[in-house]
């Protein structure tokens, strides 16, 4: 899924969604507050916190890429785009697609034993072929396959029926097969066959206007979850968002377009290092690809890493909405189901840490993260302390501590300036993550971070993208050096000299990414320091660091693939 668009967003950061694209993206020339809700009327704070709610205490949930593209199994559902397939020629594929082994009930106990929320699946892909019978077009599951039968429907009272909501995910800019649909990395009109050449806005009132109100009227999910903005303006995405705002709490993601800014953030395959304010899910794939692919299946992430993956990101405030890949016959693969229940099974005796709680205090631990409900932290310990002390930034006094999985076996705790020291036991409950609980006396206090207050200035800049954008908290802004410049350096002064023991830093959410190579200096003595090395994916970097204290700091990039860059930067002093 890894395809840009040609235009640039004007409201929000491109964001890349399993071919997906931008947040918010050009839209002829027109703006619109991207606070934009998808419901109808105003909406009070109070209920917008109401309709909310379930989704912001279910944190886990399951997305199921399905289509066409599971008959060739390679490159993802990008195969049509990336290998230039004809119309024709792809369509024939749909004559393998039959599912005869999908069991709508299996895939919702999957998503509940995993312990999973929610279910968002495809139902219509960037390949246009739909997952339901359409009057809209011929080219769907009723119609173009030998199966011949609704598959969303089922999978609708499948998920209410073991207690989980539901959502669809709906490509409406982007459509290879149908005329007029939009093609990233191609002007309007053009494609790679002729067959593709039509008007987008024919495109949009013959198929995905229609489309949208037949998901809505027939299902009636909990999410429309949109994708890539491609083409689309203020014009274009009205229609589209007025039909999902029919729907009395309904949610909606950023990538309708048109300036809509729906109700979440959607970062794709990474877990931001600085976290998002409001409301955010991170979109990830267990493999490498959104689609079922044959190779893919060698090289799933492990499932003590996708433990850790949903407990940093609910320690940052946002839900995890993890990936599978469906064979063509309807089926799981077994090494992704089997991820999903080792996941499931740490869920069941942990979930008091995950449901329900908001983004812990804590920027950065340097053995974990932290969850919150209330004065009670759940420390996620990853990296389990060689010496039996579990050192807590906070200036409270503890309560008490204990083991969430052996609530009765309380852990002596001391209180010293700044820090709450907790004894463990010499070896973790869980490899993976154990979840130490801890309560405290009030609200809590946690030490300031060095980098507040300092001051940035950059070699380079390109106007309004400056160097104090990386201290604004938000990550939204960010500092970028001149598109000429492959090579920039950003310096940072703190308020007062402090110890240091990791760093981290977000750069800015983009296509292509701006995979960068990165030193850390420190002035030590008047002279720069070498503290920390290395490379990016293009979603910044956090790592620990041998401690060193000084009041000045740099950081110099170089980036082959656009300018260098950095959307929000932060240095963390030692527990």
């Amino acid at each position: 899924m890894k395809n840009p668009s040609l235009l640039v967003s004007l409201i929000c950061p491109v964001v890349m969604f399993g071919g997906p694209l931008a947040a918010a993206e050009s839209n002829g020339g027109e703006t619109i507050d991207p606070s934009i809700k998808a419901v109808s009327g105003a909406e009070t704070l109070a209920q917008r916190d109401a309709r909310m709610k379930w989704w912001r205490d279910a944190k886990f949930g399951m997305f199921i890429h399905w289509g066409v593209y599971a008959v060739p199994a390679r490159n993802g559902e990008w195969v049509m785009h990336k290998e230039k397939i004809p119309v024709a020629t792809y369509r024939r594929f749909a004559q393998e697609f039959n599912p005869v082994r999908y069991d709508p009930v299996a895939w919702a106990r999957l998503a509940k034993d995993a312990g999973m929320r929610y279910m968002v699946i495809t139902s219509k892909h960037h390949e246009g072929f739909a997952l339901f019978p359409s009057d809209a077009t011929d080219w769907d599951i009723a119609d173009a396959t030998p199966y011949g039968m609704d598959l969303l429907g089922p999978l609708v009272k499948a998920a209410h029926g073991e207690g989980l909501k539901i959502g669809f995910y709906y490509s409406q800019a982007q459509d290879w097969t149908h005329p007029g649909g939009a093609k990233s990395r191609y002007n309007e009109g053009e494609g790679w066959d002729p067959a593709q050449q039509g008007s987008f806005d024919t495109y949009l009132k013959s198929i995905a206007i229609p489309q949208t109100r037949e998901l809505i009227t027939r299902y009636n999910p909990d999410i429309f979850w949109w994708d890539t903005p491609t083409w689309m303006n203020v014009a274009r995405a009205k229609p589209l968002h007025d039909i999902v705002a029919t729907v009395p709490g309904i949610i909606t993601n950023n990538r309708l377009g048109g300036g809509y800014g729906g109700d979440t953030k959607t970062p794709e395959q990474f877990v931001p290092i600085t976290g998002y304010k409001g409301d955010w899910e991170t979109c990830m794939t267990i493999g490498n690809n959104w689609g079922y692919v044959t190779e893919d299946m060698k090289r799933l992430k492990p499932s003590a890493d996708l433990i850790r993956k949903l407990a940093d990101i609910c320690s940052k405030g946002g839900n995890f909405l993890l990936n599978v890949g469906p064979r063509k016959d309807g089926t799981i693969d077994e090494g992704m189901a089997g991820r999903l229940l080792e996941m499931g099974k740490w869920v069941s005796a942990n979930g008091e840490s995950i449901y329900g709680t908001t983004a812990g205090p804590f920027r950065r631990l340097s053995w974990g993260c932290a969850t919150r409900k209330g004065n009670t932290l759940y420390l996620h310990v990853f990296d389990w302390p060689k010496d039996g002390k579990l050192r807590v930034p906070l200036e409270n006094r503890a309560v008490s501590a204990h083991l969430l999985t052996s609530p009765a076996s309380r852990l002596k705790t001391a209180s010293e300036p700044g820090r709450i020291t907790i004894d463990v036991p010499a070896t973790p409950a869980d490899p993976a993550d154990t979840v130490v609980v801890l309560t405290i006396e009030g609200s809590p206090d946690v030490p300031g971070l060095p980098t507040l207050g300092a001051t940035a200035t950059a070699s380079a800049a390109d106007g309004k993208n400056i160097a104090s954008n990386v201290f604004d908290g938000t990550g939204e802004k960010r500092w970028l050096a001149p598109k000429t410049e492959k090579s920039a350096t950003l310096e940072i002064i703190l308020k007062q000299a402090a110890t240091i023991s990791a760093f981290g830093f977000d750069e800015p959410d983009v296509w292509p990414r701006r995979n960068q190579k990165f030193t850390l200096s420190a002035s030590i003595d008047g002279q720069w320091r070498e503290i920390a090395k290395g490379s990016t994916n293009g979603h910044g970097k956090a790592a620990n660091i041998t401690p060193v204290t000084a009041s000045k700091f740099r950081l110099d990039l170089e980036c082959d693939a656009g300018a260098p860059g950095v959307a929000e930067l932060e240095l963390y002093r030692p527990e």
